[in-house]
């Protein structure tokens, strides 16, 4: 399980590719702490201004490994559920990533492979790659925030029908919900994510990070507690280096150069 993960920048994009090919990119519990570990390098390196997610081989990810799960039936119900908290702490760590993230999905997405590519703030998918959400032909039920990230986009009776029937969904018909930020050609949706991902790392970087924070909470949030974060948040941006250049490129009708400040930011670092 050596190199679990692949680690590789282009320009100010860290992208992140899931390696084991030979099992369509399974997760374990080493790759769980390679990505928790890449993030955390990610989101402190400040030349890095947005993060590609991604599968080698042609496919994103097939979830959770069977003969794994199948060991985990012989422990006692709190050591599954510890277990369990391997996947679930790296879909919260995707969450919270203060950097833009954005899943490029070649071939497919299954199980928990769904949950992080829907964990990402944006995604990208090849025209003939799909999900599946297919636990229940295996006597299971769904994790890792497959059912709340799902439920963000389409309707009840169809998200039901998914998880009920094990069927697999297409690009195309999860694009029509507007579940998919860009459509690729099969092979081209690691090149459209890169290059997504790039037009954001030109962006401010702490603002970006209180936008991706609002637009967590918006679906389940209250109106005033809404309102109360975004009052925090303009308060806080108001008073940042980044809206100081923000607005006096408008005014001087120039490009906003964010990137200067996010440089000075890293040097100023330790």
């Amino acid at each position: 399980m050596d190199d679990v993960l692949l680690v590789r920048d282009e320009g100010p994009v860290r992208v992140l590719v899931n390696n084991n090919p030979a099992a369509r990119n399974a997760l374990s519990p080493q790759f769980y702490a390679a990505l928790k570990a890449a993030l955390a390098d990610a989101q402190a390196d400040a030349s890095v201004g947005a993060i590609v997610l991604t599968g080698a081989g042609g496919f994103f990810c097939a979830g959770g490994d069977l003969r794994q799960l199948a060991r985990r039936r012989e422990l006692a119900p709190a050591e599954r559920r510890e277990r369990l908290e391997g996947l679930h702490g790296l879909v919260r760590a995707i969450r919270d990533c203060a950097k833009p993230v954005v899943a490029a999905v070649e071939g497919g997405a299954a199980g928990a492979g769904v949950s992080l590519a829907l964990a990402c703030d944006l995604l990208v998918m090849a025209r003939q790659a799909y999900f599946s959400v297919a636990y229940v032909k295996v006597g299971l039920s769904p994790d890792g925030g497959a059912t709340a990230f799902l439920a963000e986009f389409l309707p009840r009776q169809l998200l039901t029908e998914l998880c009920l029937g094990g069927e697999r969904i297409g690009a195309e018909r999860l694009a029509s919900f507007g579940a998919v930020n860009r459509l690729a050609d099969t092979g081209c949706a690691e090149a459209e994510a890169v290059a997504l991902a790039a037009r954001l790392a030109a962006g401010p970087a702490r603002a970006m990070a209180r936008i991706k924070d609002l637009c967590r909470h918006a679906p389940g949030a209250a109106l005033d507690a809404q309102l109360e974060r975004e009052a925090d948040h303009m308060v806080e941006s108001l008073g940042d280096a980044e809206s100081a250049e923000g607005i006096a490129a408008f005014f001087e009708k120039r490009p906003a150069d964010f990137g200067a400040l996010r440089a000075a930011a890293g040097k100023d670092k330790p």
